[in-house]
């Protein structure tokens, strides 16, 4: 975050406090900053906002209040007075430091400057342009709550709070960023979380030394995870206030950004992004069967394109009661050439689909199927084969409950099918072991990624690949060393 700025000293002189604070604010250079002279009980004061983060109707109360204030009710301790009895509202805060009181201005609080009195009174009585929580569009579910977190970091705060009523819920709120103030909160409970954990992300945060984080949550993750051009994901993402809920329940630590509806979960290992509140809606047995569905979908998205053109290129692979498997027509393209063609054109498929609006969705959609569907194949360009399997990786691809883990497949199903165009046999196991090389040696905070897996632990592993009864789930994850490990 950079080194704090130097403390600036308030003055008992109103005409120098505010001269200093219009230069830092700068009045008069932006429309939205406002500065208004007020004077109440014969004392010159002077208030500064951002028009827009202020409530009009509260602070209107509040300004009727000190226009009743008299003369004597000042003259002795003005200060706690206004604190304590004639500023009518809960959030209030006096500080010496008018550097404090220019980045809280710019924040949302409002400052109060009086004539004669050495401190700053801040107003918190903010508000932000925000929606209202819906339910998030990427982690649906048939039955459960509607409301997802929103860009207002308060908001997101009481939604977790509404779930978690421990008295041991830590909500340690710190800024990111030297220019932009970001505000960002570290969430876990006390009684369970590992605190050497705690202290590591702490410490990650405020290790962070930049202008200002503009992507929210991705800039957060791309400093504190440290491993840039690996495009597998070291935390998950929610938008869904129960299971961030859960997930704290469990040991685990959530960073929430001011800005983003997305809340951090964190360390997270492979397996994490493969769960989803689905399978927790259910009875345990459907369930299991939701959950194995998704990790045969996931290996799919994978393994079966690459699986499949091995087994095109070198039919003598398969015994004779799968013989079938393979071309019957090559088209007038190689195989892997329409692969990659059709890779990229479902790329560029989901990339027009961010940008159009939803009154011509149906009409790309038309677009979508002449070019990948039948027209295609008559003019010789796919077989039908491509279409089919590469139709199965996408619905795999599109299966994976974590959109960031999907996108990191995807490109190792690309390397894994180049590797095994050029090499056979050779480049599709070598491929796969280095994949399986790269995830082993891949940590979040110091928690092995294929952990339950690599290393092994047969309880645990059995709880990831089934999905268990709550009741029969008493223990918390000893991997996180949680301090209480009972549920």
């Amino acid at each position: 975050m950079g080194v704090d700025k130097e403390k600036i000293s308030v003055s008992k002189s109103l005409v120098e406090n505010v001269d200093k604070l219009e230069g830092m604010l700068g009045i008069g250079k932006s429309f939205d900053v406002i500065k208004l002279d007020l004077n109440y009980a014969d004392r010159d004061m002077a208030i500064f906002f951002i028009d827009g983060f202020i409530k009009d109707d509260l602070f209107l109360q509040i300004m009727k209040f000190l226009a009743n204030l008299k003369r004597e009710e000042l003259d002795l301790q003005p200060l706690e007075k206004l604190l304590r009895r004639y500023l009518p509202y809960v959030e209030l805060e006096a500080t010496d430091d008018l550097n404090k009181v220019a980045d809280m201005v710019l924040a949302g609080p409002t400052a109060l400057v009086i004539d004669g009195i050495d401190k700053v009174i801040l107003i918190d009585a903010r508000t932000y342009p925000s929606r209202g929580p819906e339910e998030p569009d990427i982690e649906r579910v048939v039955r459960g709550s509607r409301d997802g977190f929103v860009e207002t970091l308060v908001f997101n705060t009481a939604l977790t709070r509404r779930r978690i009523r421990d008295r041991s819920l830590r909500m340690v709120y710190t800024q990111v960023g030297r220019r932009s103030k970001t505000d960002v909160v570290i969430c876990y409970l006390e009684d369970i979380a590992d605190q050497n954990l705690v202290k590591d992300i702490k410490a990650s945060l405020d290790k962070i030394d930049t202008d200002g984080i503009p992507m929210a949550e991705k800039t957060i993750e791309e400093f504190i995870s440290g491993q840039h051009w690996n495009p597998y994901p070291t935390v998950r993402y929610t938008e869904r206030p129960d299971t961030a809920a859960a997930h704290l329940y469990e040991g685990h630590i959530c960073i929430i950004v001011d800005g983003s509806p997305s809340v951090i979960i964190t360390p997270t290992t492979f397996w994490h992004h493969l769960q989803h509140a689905e399978e927790y809606r259910n009875k345990p047995i459907v369930g299991a069967y939701l959950r194995l569905v998704r990790y045969l979908a996931v290996w799919a998205s994978i393994f079966l394109l690459p699986l499949w053109y091995l087994f095109a290129v070198q039919p003598n692979l398969l015994p004779k009661s799968l013989a079938f498997i393979g071309p019957n027509d090559d088209g007038q393209v190689p195989l892997y050439l329409q692969f990659l063609l059709i890779e990229i054109g479902i790329d560029m498929l989901r990339m027009a689909a961010i940008h159009t609006p939803t009154s011509l969705a149906t009409a790309l959609g038309l677009v979508a199927a002449l070019m990948i569907g039948q027209v295609a194949v008559e003019v010789g360009l796919f077989s039908n084969e491509v279409i089919l399997y590469l139709a199965v990786a996408a619905i795999g691809t599109f299966s994976t409950p974590s959109y960031e883990l999907s996108l990191a497949n995807r490109i190792f199903r690309l390397l894994l099918l180049t590797a095994t165009a050029i090499f056979h046999i050779y480049g599709f196991v070598i491929g796969t072991v280095l994949w399986v090389l790269l995830l082993v040696n891949m940590k979040s905070y110091n928690i092995p990624y294929l952990w339950p897996f690599i290393p092994f632990n047969l309880r645990a592993f059995l709880d990831v690949l089934v999905r268990a009864p709550i009741p029969l789930k008493r223990q918390r994850p000893k991997i996180l060393n949680p301090q209480d490990p009972d549920k």
